[in-house]
């Protein structure tokens, strides 16, 4: 009766399967999401970053938004913008987008 039990689990004596061999797909999923998801996200927000702390007067902005405009005031949190003659918004720094670049006049 003992044969036939042992017969019928595999012939192994455990169920652990080997230590570390079991971690290694979880390693590897780890280490597909950091490549793929994690670090291109942390990339782009440095970048955006930089391009915040590179923004002066007269650039010409787009905001998450939409607002388009050209930056007439800064200060460490709030920018000011034109978005049309004498018409200006002060909007969050982080909600700028990107840099169209200087006004054309």
């Amino acid at each position: 009766m003992i044969d036939l039990a042992y017969a019928m689990t595999g012939g192994s004596s455990g169920g652990q399967g080997g230590g570390l061999g079991a971690f290694v797909p979880l390693i590897l999923m780890f280490a597909i999401f950091y490549f793929l998801l994690i670090r291109p996200q942390q990339k782009k927000a440095k970048a955006h970053k930089a391009m915040l702390s590179a923004v002066k007067k007269g650039d010409r902005v787009v905001s998450s938004g939409g607002l388009h405009g050209v930056i007439t005031g800064l200060s460490d949190e709030v920018v000011t913008m034109e978005i049309a003659p004498k018409i200006r918004v002060k909007v969050s720094r982080g909600s700028i987008a990107g840099i169209m670049g200087s006004p054309e006049n």
